[in-house]
Parts: structure tokens; sequence; C-alpha cells
């Protein structure tokens, strides 16, 4: 086990990534990240606020998230990559389009260095609420 000399949270991996501290907020999540980072994070808070208007923001599972009724996805930072995570049925209904990700099931990895599409992220978002408002269970 490696404990966070920060933090003093243990993890099985060595210097794994995780966000040291509990956020209040998705500002104090941003603030908490890389200088480089912020404006990537601020960008898809911004899209996906848009994509759903109505959604409360929040911090579930210490990531950012966006709650209307239910989570309606989550994002993270980490070393490499941006993960959203807008649920398994999600990443399967837009297998087509993430080809190019990593996926796994109900997560995506944007890898950092190269440009969000943002266009995707509010896709997903809004075929999320169509998927709720329909009754659908979402994963």
């Amino acid at each position: 086990m490696w404990k966070c000399p920060k933090c003093g949270r243990e993890f099985k991996n060595t210097e794994q990534d995780h966000f040291c501290g509990k956020p209040n907020s998705i500002d104090e999540y941003i603030a908490a990240q890389s200088e480089s980072v912020r404006p990537l994070l601020q960008s898809i808070r911004e899209t996906i606020h848009a994509a759903a208007p109505e959604a409360t923001e929040k911090i579930s599972w210490q990531m950012p998230t966006f709650w209307q009724d239910e989570n309606l996805i989550h994002f993270a930072a980490f070393k490499k990559h941006i993960g959203i995570y807008p649920g398994g049925e999600a990443t399967a209904e837009f297998a087509e389009r993430l080809a190019g990700y990593r996926t796994s099931k109900g997560a995506i990895q944007l890898p950092l260095g190269k440009p969000i599409d943002d266009e995707l992220i509010a896709d997903i978002v809004a075929w999320r609420i169509r998927r709720k408002a329909k009754g659908s269970e979402i994963t």
C-alpha cells in the first residue's frame, strides 16, 4: 500500500492519482488542479451546464457532478487525462463516436494535450436527460 504524504489516504498503486482532501464545490475542485488543466475543466463544466441548464452542481465521489434527479455525469482530472463518467449505457450508445478514446463501462478518458470534443460531451449529456425523461433506468 502507498500512503499519500499530503492527505494520508492509502492506495494499492504507488503515486496513485487522486484529489487530496474533500472539495466542497466544483469551483474548489477546479482551483486545486494544475494551472494547465483548469481551463479544460472549466470548459467541460460550461459545456455540461449549457446542455443541462436545470442540473445542479455538486461534488459526488469527490468529483464534480451534475445532478438532475440523479447523477447525470461526473468529471475529474488525472495525470494524463480527464475522465468523464456518464454511465455504462452512454458509453455503449456512443461507442462509434468514442472509437478514438479509452473507455470502460461508464467511463471515458479524454487525453490531455488533445482537443476536447465539447459537442460529444453535450450530446452525451442531452442523451442522458432524454433517457431520464423517458423513465429509462440509467446506470
